[in-house]
């Protein structure tokens, strides 16, 4: 009996052993191969275009015009259109734990509209120019991860007040109605105000997810590999800083996927406007896409052969070449360049190195005849590698630092391949470094909406990862971006719907209640 508990006793322990990979794995949150963090100082310059966006959104709100009676007073307003707008006051932080505030203090908004009146037997008609005076307008947006990975604006609640309502009436029944001039205002204050938070709600919902939208989640970099740059987890926001964690994984096949044992990067900094870090993950993932891809691979033959270099390995081969049919001593050289696993790089405090291991098959190709194998060459390089940012686009510029060829066959054979070394080091760095480097110039897309840019880069090493702390330019204003990329806009936003002369006594009732408040959620 006690013999069978321990057995038992074993086998939990056993399966537990096995499981614990498992579970640690499972337990653990994907590491970010790319994180972005956005300051309070980056946020500070969206605020000043986004200033401009609201105002432009503000200037073109549509209210609906005003009719109805009051005793023998019969009124129409119409033509409502804003005149100016001055929002002096306003500021734009985060909120814990991922929200953006937008608040504006004590903003004012002009107003001209036509009025027609009918008091008894007077008839006028004539235009009213109005002010809305301290207006106060809170705004709360969500910002989450939607089901595709990308950045969204999930969520939006406002809430605008109108302090005050001043007038300026003009026409020959001025003294007549101006006692009137209550009833009006009120009744135009309500719509103005109803008609506020419409209009961010769309613009926010709607426009500014356009905008979001143009930030590509699976994109391709070239005609060979593409790159995932969907969140990993919904925004982080503190009180000076927004956090994204992005997959930063580049693929071959869209279904495919490198595991990240990588270190995760940290951003601690707060000077610039933004930073982007990249771990060695990203740039791994890089080369094992364009490895299964096929594409780091290179032949040489023919003229293409640099001709002191055919004469070094013609010598250096002369054993092997005498043995063979005359017909074919003569014959081009081919060199075939093969990586024989993805290239590994290693980022550290001092610099960025990249550990490559190829094969390099020297043979000759007669005409009409099978290719004749003379050699296979094992080649180690490490290469350093310099990142920096241009525009919206990363870039690597790489350079050739240590180099050395050997064969697997014998050592006697590694040491007759000696005198190869320079000549063949030459021919890396004349013909295959500027291969390299002019895929590379190219550049890989970060994930910034469109419109927007780096300036001023700065380039940090740490152990496993790189931090590029930069300033953000706006190429484009948001107004241009999003009326590119917005869908059909409404004729009309949700609001109130035009009081009639049969629904006056429902308006009149609520014109002398408290101010009313739009509240969106």
């Amino acid at each position: 009996m006690a013999w069978t508990r321990k057995r038992r006793a074993m086998a939990r322990c056993s399966l537990l052993l096995l499981m614990l990979p498992w579970l640690v794995t499972a337990g653990r949150a994907a590491a970010p191969g790319c994180k972005i963090r956005i300051t309070s100082k980056g946020l500070e310059l969206v605020k000043q275009e986004g200033l401009r966006f609201v105002e432009q959104e503000l200037e073109h709100i549509s209210i609906p015009d005003l009719h109805g009676k009051e005793g023998q007073f019969h009124y129409n307003i119409s033509g409502v259109k804003v005149t100016d707008l001055q929002l002096a006051l306003s500021n734009l932080h985060f909120q814990p734990p991922q929200h953006l505030a937008f608040n504006i203090n004590n903003a004012s908004i002009s107003l001209r509209f036509r009025r027609q009146i009918l008091y008894w037997f007077f008839y006028d008609i004539g235009s009213i120019n109005a002010s809305a005076e301290g207006v106060n307008i809170r705004t709360l947006l969500k910002l989450s991860m939607d089901n595709a990975g990308r950045l969204k604006i999930s969520n939006m609640s406002c809430n605008a007040s109108i302090a005050r309502m001043q007038t300026g009436f003009t026409g020959t029944l001025r003294k007549v109605y101006e006692f009137l001039s209550t009833f009006i205002t009120t009744g135009i204050r309500f719509l103005v105000n109803r008609q506020i938070c419409p209009a961010l709600h769309y613009a926010g919902l709607v426009q500014l997810n356009s905008l979001l939208d143009t930030v590509s989640v699976r994109s391709p970099v070239d005609e060979h590999i593409s790159i995932d740059y969907s969140l990993l987890s919904n925004p982080v926001v503190s009180p000076d800083t927004l956090d994204l964690d992005f997959k930063g994984m580049f693929y071959y096949q869209w279904n495919e996927t490198l595991v990240n044992q990588a270190v995760a990067p940290v951003i601690k900094e707060t000077e610039r406007m933004v930073y982007v870090a990249f771990s060695e993950y990203f740039f791994n993932s890089a080369m094992d896409a364009y490895y299964r891809a096929g594409v780091l691979s290179k032949e040489i033959a023919g003229e293409e052969v640099p001709k002191d270099l055919e004469v070094l390995l013609r010598a250096s081969f002369l054993g092997s070449i005498i043995m063979l049919s005359p017909a074919v001593v003569d014959a081009p050289l081919k060199l075939v360049l093969q990586v024989l696993a993805p290239p590994l790089w290693t980022i550290k405090p001092s610099g960025t190195s990249v550990s490559v291991a190829a094969v390099l098959n020297i043979s000759l190709v007669p005409v009409d005849h099978p290719a004749i194998q003379l050699s296979s060459v094992t080649m180690d390089a490490k290469l350093s590698a310099k990142m920096s940012l241009r525009g919206k686009a990363l870039q690597v510029q790489l350079d050739l630092r240590r180099f050395r060829i050997y064969s697997k066959q014998s050592a006697l054979e590694s040491l007759a391949l000696f005198p190869l070394q320079t000549p063949l080091k030459t021919l890396l760095q004349l013909m295959i470094m500027p291969i390299l480097n002019e895929r590379t110039k190219k550049g890989v897309p970060i994930p910034l909406p469109e419109g927007m840019d780096f300036t001023k880069e700065v380039v940090t090493s740490h152990m496993g990862f790189i931090t590029v702390g930069a300033d953000l330019h706006f190429s484009k204003g948001l107004r241009e971006v999003i009326e590119k990329y917005q869908p059909a806009r409404p004729s009309r936003l949700p609001g109130p719907e035009t009081a009639t002369p049969g629904s006056n006594s429902s308006l009149l009732s609520s014109f002398n209640t408290t101010e009313p408040q739009a509240s969106l959620s």
